[in-house]
Order: C-alpha cells, then sequence, then structure tokens
C-alpha cells in the first residue's frame, strides 16, 4: 500500500511497522495516517500492533457503512500516529464479527494495545467519533 504524506506528500510505501512503533514518512519523518484491511489470519496482529486501534466490522453492501468510512479515513490522518484504523468485512470474515459480538454494521470496535476497550454500533457523525474517540487519545 501506498501512502502519500500530509505534510510534505512524498510518497510512501506502507508496510508493518515493528511492534509500538508507528509508520512514519521515509522524507520529513511525520506519522503516517494508518488504515489496513485485515482478516481473521492478521487480526491480532494489527489490533496489538499499535497504542489505539479503532476496527471498523462494515459491509460492502451497508449504506451506513459507506458513510463512515471516509470519515474513518479523515479521522486516521487527523491522529496519525496516534490512531491505526482497521478494516474487516463481515461478509468475508464472519468469524471475527461473531468473536466482537457484531450482529448490525457499522460496528466500531475501539482496542488499546490489543484489548477491547470501547464498541459503538451504527453511524455517526465526525463530530460524535470525535468525542467518544478524545478520552482515548488524550489518556494514552
Amino acid at each position: 500500500m501506498v501512502v502519500t504524506c500530509p505534510k510534505c506528500g512524498a510518497k510512501n510505501r506502507l508496510g508493518t511497522p515493528p511492534p509500538g512503533q508507528v509508520p512514519v514518512c521515509g522524507a520529513c519523518k511525520t506519522p503516517l495516517p494508518w488504515v489496513v484491511e485485515a482478516d481473521e489470519k492478521g487480526f491480532a496482529q494489527e489490533v496489538a500492533g499499535a497504542p489505539l486501534t479503532l476496527v471498523d466490522f462494515f459491509a460492502p453492501w451497508c449504506g451506513p457503512c459507506r458513510l463512515v468510512s471516509p470519515i474513518l479515513e479523515e479521522l486516521a490522518r487527523e491522529h496519525a500516529g496516534r490512531l491505526k484504523v482497521v478494516k474487516v468485512n463481515v461478509d468475508e470474515h464472519p468469524g471475527l464479527a461473531a468473536r466482537y459480538g457484531v450482529r448490525s454494521v457499522p460496528t466500531l470496535v475501539l482496542f488499546r494495545r490489543g484489548a477491547p476497550v470501547a464498541t459503538w454500533v451504527g453511524a455517526s457523525p465526525k463530530r460524535v467519533l470525535e468525542e467518544r474517540l478524545r478520552p482515548y487519545l488524550e489518556g494514552r
């Protein structure tokens, strides 16, 4: 995956950084937005690899999911280095959805250091998502 640095515009190939580290721009060392897709095999590694991870359980046919997706990408950009967004397609990975009690999409599950700490169901505007995330982003 190639990510454009929001600060300098450099294109960066996004790999998996070492545990406890976030991806940074190769040119200016600014933290990069971190949005990835996960499957059942790599899910645990994805949520454990960042201090704060917001998992978006979605379905491609879901209208509210399509509304929330760009908001989550925007939050990942605005909180680069502090928030990772992991997307899980519930149609392709029903086992993950069942493990986290997903009965409706979109469902957002917030993980701190690999452990779930909050769950929100349904589409919410950006302002509401920011308010929900604020205590976790400030209390790192």
